[in-house]
């Protein structure tokens, strides 16, 4: 009886066998820098900054890790107002259309120039007051 399952086990193996092997590899890219899906950002995001091992005093900022905890709200806190700022300096800056306008706005600390180009160009320059530091930038309209 054994001997007669042996042709019936090496048929269905034989077809078993064909069936795995009639698929295709396709590579589908993951990040979203190379052709991936926008929604795996994030996560890729999430997981790079929890296996980062350097911290960012190299780049001209103290690590949170060294810092206490009145500095880290210190901080916050300072991003939170110059976010603030940057809001109110962009509603003044645009137009209903949601395009930036040529013209100057000044603030307590700093003014802002943008500065039309042409060929839907822009330039928004802007200046602190209290050290006379200049940054600027391009956009197109």
């Amino acid at each position: 009886m054994l001997h007669s399952l042996s042709p019936h086990l090496a048929c269905c193996l034989a077809l078993w066998g064909a069936a795995a092997g009639a698929s295709e590899l396709v590579y589908v890219p993951v990040n979203p820098s190379f052709g991936g899906s926008p929604s795996n950002g994030p996560g890729l995001l999430a997981s790079a900054s929890a296996t980062n091992k350097h911290g960012s005093s190299g780049l001209g900022g103290s690590s949170p890790l060294n810092q206490s905890p009145l500095q880290q709200f210190n901080e916050t806190l300072e991003r939170m107002m110059l976010s603030q700022l940057a809001s109110a300096a962009t509603s003044k800056l645009m137009g209903t259309d949601g395009k930036l306008l040529p013209g100057t706005f000044s603030t307590e600390n700093f003014v802002i120039t943008v500065t039309d180009l042409g060929g839907g160009l822009l330039r928004v320059t802007t200046t602190d007051k209290s050290t006379g530091a200049v940054t600027s930038f391009e956009v197109g309209q």
